[in-house]
């Protein structure tokens, strides 16, 4: 969470361009020019040597490592920080914006995203805090668990680890 929050001041320099966001998307093999909130949560978990799919596209966050998905508000695990949340785009049809929880109230997650802005659009300007009403995420994931742990989570949840 340090290492995302030490990113706050990041500001792009033209369109999804400027040297923290060329860094960010390096990150998973790109150049300058692509949208990079992926791409900025890829930097932040390789930052620690944490396992993550190297990508800066948000749906292949969300393939593994999932810990909830869609289903209304029924089975939403307690979130710890680090944890990954998609937001679901309609008129894309998938997720298309993905940041880091820092932490969680009864109605919201507070997070830290790259490519948004003060409105919390997913083409912003920059890295900023963001408070996400729980009922707009539609997917969370935790990159940060031990595998065995993960496994665990979910049969604990769900009752299965299928």
């Amino acid at each position: 969470m340090a290492t995302a929050a030490g990113q706050l001041h990041v500001r792009e320099q033209g369109a999804n361009d400027g040297r923290e966001v060329r860094k960010y998307l390096r990150s998973t093999g790109l150049g300058k020019g692509y949208p990079w909130c992926a791409a900025f949560v890829t930097w932040c978990h390789d930052q620690h040597n944490i396992p993550n799919p190297g990508s800066a596209r948000v749906v292949d966050w969300f393939r593994a490592n999932v810990i909830w998905q869609d289903r209304g508000l029924q089975n939403r695990p307690p979130v710890k920080p680090g944890y990954v949340m998609g937001l679901y785009y309609s008129r894309l049809g998938r997720l298309g914006h993905i940041g880091i929880i820092e932490y969680e109230d009864r109605n919201n997650y507070y997070t830290i995203e790259g490519n948004t802005n003060q409105a919390g659009s997913r083409e912003g300007d920059g890295v900023y805090r963001k408070i996400r009403p729980k009922r707009t995420v539609s997917a969370l994931g935790d990159y940060c668990v031990k595998p065995e742990q993960y496994f665990k989570t979910i049969k604990e949840l769900y009752g299965t680890d299928q």
